[in-house]
């Protein structure tokens, strides 16, 4: 342990702590409610972690901050902790259910020599990704995820099945291992925009700031996009917005299967969105949700709710080209010679980079976690028809080596009695409030750079309410707007959000993007001002406060809440 002790919390009757060793209990432990907000599956905290590949990214950086990252799964729910470059610390994981020895440097002063080389080599990682990325990356991900969409489960034999998830283990470490190239990158670009405006202008200006990180051609925006067309197709044809009336998706599938009209726009328009932009659920670090590839209903529930609110796309993404050309003019306001110059090519590089926050989300936060999800379902519908479980989503209840028993001998255990007693486990973890940290808090612990992603140190230091009905979190995008708050647990709810509601929610990805076009506010659970839901609402121009921790357990669907984006302060009106 590096310093004072801030804060500690080890354990108590309503959330008791197993922990392993004395070291493991004076690490800074922090929930993730930015990825994995409900209690997480077995195959998921096995297989599919994003933490499972950074020790290689603080390695190739030489991150003097930092060695590498852990997970500890505590009464189903996730944490993790970042471990310093301290050679004096000796702390175990659990990584593809074997030993991990969290990574740390053998030599004392590591921190202090590699310190220079990460100053040398971030800023040419920023000045070349983006075209790394679309030259090298962006294509040997889509040639990866083609062999995988392709592959046929039919015939197979187990063996073979077990090769094939090998084979999507592989590609998910390779993408996650770009994808922490991606953010290291982008980072470097972000720090040296603000230290530029800094030394220019003397402080930086934070919403202006923020505004400047908004993204105008991404996937993001090309899934919004194919999601207008197609409302605006359904809103001229008479049979197709017919069909658009029934109660439920299926009711709506239904009828446009009855009709030439409507199975002509199933198969040209609808089954190709599933294709492109299908590979996504309502949480994306994770194996259990269906995707939109699998089950439709999402999107048809999203073209009705464009055309319930008559969503432009057009106007939309004018008025984010508009304020992102005003927030730069307004950056560079009063400033000239050198300053300019060297404030313009600043800004540049970091603009440049915006899009690949939404796209990384869209190529490997979603897709490649989803692409191993149709792995293990494509395994589980063949041992269904072995009669080793019941169902093809109960692979994702076993863990990677109980999968591969099973793989090399099927009647190597009873798979059905364990799969239903780690069902009936994650059902109960439901019950349980999650605190936002554990562990030893020290200042070094809380100053980690990426903890800002979880609204930290302000959470920490957060000054309690001055009244039952006020929620604090962290100001994302300006504004103050007041209304009626829906709160959204499910993907099956994203239907009974109306248009100008306040979504309160625990946490965003890409999937929720289609309730921005309809919501006037939003509060969340989880995230810090650079997170998805801080940067969505600024780009849609939507008040929000993010990080409050407890924004879902204080506020019901029709409460009449306050949203101030400017101070992070939620009233709830009642």
């Amino acid at each position: 342990m590096s310093g004072a002790v801030l804060g500690q919390f080890l354990g108590d009757e309503s959330f008791p702590i197993a922990w392993d060793s004395d070291a493991e209990s004076e690490l800074l432990w922090i929930y993730d409610d930015l990825h994995i907000p409900q209690p997480v599956s077995p195959m998921f905290f096995d297989i599919g972690g994003w933490w499972l590949t950074c020790d290689h990214m603080f390695r190739r950086f030489a991150t003097p901050f930092a060695a590498d990252w852990i997970a500890k799964k505590i009464n189903g729910y996730v944490y993790t902790a970042a471990i310093d470059a301290d050679t004096a610390i000796v702390v175990d994981s659990t990584e593809y259910g074997a030993r991990y020895a969290a990574r740390v440097p053998r030599d004392p002063s590591y921190a202090a020599k590699m310190g220079p080389y990460l100053g040398a080599v971030l800023p040419v990682y920023a000045t070349n990704f983006l075209t790394w990325w679309r030259e090298r990356f962006k294509p040997e991900i889509e040639a990866n995820f083609a062999r995988l969409d392709g592959y046929d489960y039919g015939g197979r034999s187990l063996p073979e099945l077990a090769l094939q998830l090998e084979d999507a283990i592989d590609v998910h470490d390779r993408h996650w291992k770009i994808h922490w190239m991606i953010n290291f990158s982008q980072f470097s670009a972000t720090m040296a925009l603000r230290g530029t405006i800094e030394a220019v202008k003397g402080s930086v200006d934070e919403e202006l700031f923020g505004r400047l990180q908004s993204s105008v051609e991404d996937r993001n925006w090309d899934s919004i996009e194919a999601l207008w067309q197609m409302k605006e197709e359904v809103k001229v044809d008479p049979v197709l917005r017919e069909a658009f009336k029934g109660e439920t998706a299926a009711d709506v599938r239904s009828k446009l299967k009855a009709t030439d009209a409507g199975a002509r726009f199933l198969v040209s328009r609808l089954d190709p969105y599933r294709q492109e932009f299908g590979y996504k659920s309502i949480w994306s670090h994770e194996f259990v949700f269906p995707l939109w590839k699998e089950n439709p209903g999402p999107i048809i529930e999203a073209i009705r709710g464009y055309l319930e609110s008559d969503y432009d796309y057009s106007k939309s993404i004018s008025a984010v080209k508009k304020d992102l050309a005003s927030a730069k003019t307004e950056l560079m306001d009063g400033v000239n010679g050198d300053a300019k110059a060297q404030l313009r090519s600043a800004l540049e590089l970091s603009t440049n980079m915006s899009p690949l926050t939404p796209d990384h989300h869209f190529y490997i936060d979603q897709g490649t976690n989803a692409r191993l999800r149709m792995v293990l379902v494509g395994i589980g519908d063949r041992l269904v028809d072995e009669g080793v479980v019941d169902d093809r989503e109960d692979t994702i209840f076993l863990l990677y080596n109980e999968l591969r028993r099973l793989l090399g001998n099927p009647k190597a255990f009873d798979a059905k009695a364990l799969v239903s007693a780690r069902r009936d486990e994650r059902e109960q973890a439901f019950e349980i409030r999650p605190p936002a940290w554990l562990g030893t808090a020290t200042q070094a612990g809380l100053d980690f750079p990426y903890l800002g992603l979880w609204g930290f140190p302000e959470k920490f230091t957060r000054p309690a309410p001055t009244a039952t009905s006020e929620l604090r979190g962290l100001p994302a995008s300006p504004g103050v707007v007041e209304g009626l708050a829906r709160h959204v647990r499910t993907l099956e709810e994203f239907d009974q959000v109306r248009v100008g509601e306040i979504l309160v929610c625990q946490m965003t990805n890409p999937a929720w993007v289609v309730l921005f076009t309809k919501i006037a506010g939003l509060v969340t659970d989880a995230g810090g001002a650079a997170s998805h839901p801080a940067v969505v609402s600024r780009e849609f121009g939507i008040p929000a406060v993010v990080g409050t921790s407890v924004a879902t357990q204080r506020i019901k669907t029709g409460d009449r809440v306050r949203v101030n984006g400017s101070t992070g302060v939620v009233e709830v009106l009642k």
